[in-house]
């Protein structure tokens, strides 16, 4: 996803002119490299300066540019988060922070690069919206949404590299704030946000041999909470099974039990998250996963054991 992120900001600042990026320790690499080269009074590389990243950024926004803070995302929130809080946030600035490789995909460095919180901080701050696009092509439609319309803070959370692609042939079309479906089925609905959505697509052929033909929805807007469309998925489906590589606390789950709460949704609703808890797992992104209990076997089993009550 970061090559996209790269290819879609070079293109879209070849014609506009107010597209300024500022990375903290990030080496620019392909696209991101061009860019620097040949827009270099547009792409500074402040190294590891995180507060002042987001403190130019709301200045170069105070000035007219579409500024974008880039680096790993526990670096782009927690070590900077005053400044994210009280330049950004409080001034209602059009700053994008962009978290790169984020929830467990620095599984092998630990706690201090797994970012567990982020969605549930960020999503306490006033005037910020978030987007956690699920593959590179919902990316490319964050990404222009963000350079052409967009007036807001914005954390835009994304993986790292080799994220499939999953909407190409997606039902619905991309539209901000609106939970978009890929998959027309029936009664259960597999509701996911950002790349972790591969799980559900590796347990989509052995689903179906058990007869079961689900919806799959991408939940890439995760602030402002879009009640209307989230009570019409409600009313449409008997199980729900939501899944995201976020804390339970604040997150995708947490925002369906509240609507379901409010709405009284009287269906099966489970959803699969981070725990809330620092886990001491230095192996594969799958293994971390695995022991916060998320995985595509998991899914698949919980899955037929709930759609049978």
């Amino acid at each position: 996803m970061r090559n996209k992120l790269a290819e879609i900001l070079y293109n879209i600042s070849k014609k506009d002119k107010k597209i300024a990026v500022i990375s903290a320790d990030i080496s620019p690499a392909g696209k991101m490299a061009e860019l620097s080269k040949k827009y270099p009074k547009r792409f500074i590389n402040v190294g590891v300066a995180e507060s002042s990243m987001i403190s130019m950024c709301a200045g170069l926004a105070m000035q007219g540019y579409k500024p974008f803070a880039y680096t790993i995302a526990s670096f782009s929130i927690f070590r900077p988060f005053e400044m994210v809080r009280i330049d950004v946030a409080y001034q209602n600035l059009p700053v994008v922070i962009i978290g790169m490789g984020a929830g467990t995909v620095y599984s092998t460095l630990g706690s201090t690069h797994v970012t567990i919180e982020d969605i549930s901080i960020i999503r306490c701050l006033p005037n910020f919206q978030i987007m956690n696009p699920c593959d590179p092509l919902e990316l490319e439609e964050c990404l222009k949404y963000l350079c052409k319309k967009n007036n807001s803070p914005t954390y835009l959370r994304i993986g790292k590299s080799g994220e499939k692609n999953f909407t190409k042939n997606a039902v619905s079309k991309w539209h901000f704030n609106k939970p978009r479906k890929i998959i027309n089925g029936k009664k259960i609905c597999l509701i996911a946000t950002g790349p972790i959505i591969k799980l559900y697509f590796e347990i989509l052929e052995k689903l179906k041999e058990k007869n079961i033909f689900p919806s799959i929805y991408s939940f890439h807007t995760l602030k402002p909470i879009n009640s209307i469309d989230i009570k019409k998925i409600f009313n449409k489906y008997e199980y729900i099974f939501s899944l995201e590589d976020i804390s339970e606390i604040n997150g995708l789950s947490s925002i369906l039990k509240n609507a379901a709460f409010e709405t009284k949704y009287r269906g099966i609703l489970h959803g699969f998250s981070l725990k809330d808890q620092y886990i001491k797992n230095y192996g594969s992104q799958g293994d971390l996963l695995k022991s916060h209990g998320i995985s595509a076997n998991i899914i698949f089993k919980t899955i037929i054991k709930k759609s049978k009550k």
